[in-house]
């Protein structure tokens, strides 16, 4: 059986989380044509994470290097498929989002790209602007969230993957760097703006939007700081009682 597109889930301890992505992505690549493979890249977890995988019928490789960027990169290797699809062990991804992304992928016009955010509980009306707000910029700029990145395969070894120079915002240096290979082969780099993908709004819940907002800024303007894993805690840490 040919294998066409492969699913990459980076998980670190997503005992919680895995069984809902997986059981939503189970769903809509089962109404789709084309064949497709999930890859779930156990990040050196200490629960349940790789056995709830393989238990859905998952190919699990292990990543011993608790880094974003490295467990994606580790994934993209074993994967067969000619497009590569990457989201987050806390995502939920729908059929008319899949099939959207591999409608682009095959027309030959498009070297990969991302998706509009949306969350799965109602927000606070700041959070809500700031979620606004990086949808304004993500559309402008062409940056796929980290949640949702679709791409060629061919685009994805010319670029050299994700960076592991950084541990968070990989997303987007690959999105800087996809888009200029795509421009040279003539190929657009295009954001989905419906379906939306949906993602958790955990971290809003673990965080306060004092810290939220302080690793935002410093992620902004001292850049340099997402080499250090240590400023990148809110990618990385888990509440003892999530």
């Amino acid at each position: 059986m040919t294998i066409h597109y492969s699913v990459i889930i980076p998980a670190y301890n997503e005992e919680q989380w895995l069984p809902i992505t997986l059981t939503a992505l189970r769903e809509a690549m089962g109404s789709l044509s084309l064949q497709g493979e999930v890859i779930v890249v156990d990040n050196n977890s200490t629960d349940r994470t790789p056995q709830i995988a393989r238990e859905d019928n998952a190919q699990v490789v292990f990543e011993p290097v608790n880094q974003i960027s490295r467990a994606r990169n580790t994934g993209a290797r074993v994967a067969q498929g000619r497009y590569l699809i990457f989201i987050d062990a806390d995502t939920i991804v729908s059929s008319a989002l899949l099939q959207t992304a591999l409608d682009n992928l095959s027309s030959g016009r498009c070297c990969g790209g991302g998706s509009l955010v949306d969350f799965d509980k109602p927000l606070q009306p700041l959070a809500r602007k700031a979620l606004d707000l990086w949808n304004w910029v993500s559309l402008q700029f062409g940056f796929a969230a980290g949640c949702f990145i679709y791409c060629l395969r061919e685009g994805f070894e010319a670029v050299g993957g994700f960076s592991q120079k950084v541990y968070a915002s990989e997303e987007i240096w690959f999105s800087n760097r996809l888009q200029s290979w795509g421009y040279r082969k003539q190929k657009a780099f295009h954001m989905i703006t419906s379906p939306r993908v949906v993602t958790s709004s955990r971290k809003l819940e673990w965080y306060s939007p004092v810290q939220l907002g302080l690793t935002a800024l410093m992620t902004t303007v001292f850049p340099f700081s997402l080499r250090y894993r240590n400023a990148c805690s809110v990618w990385y840490r888990r509440p003892n009682k999530p």
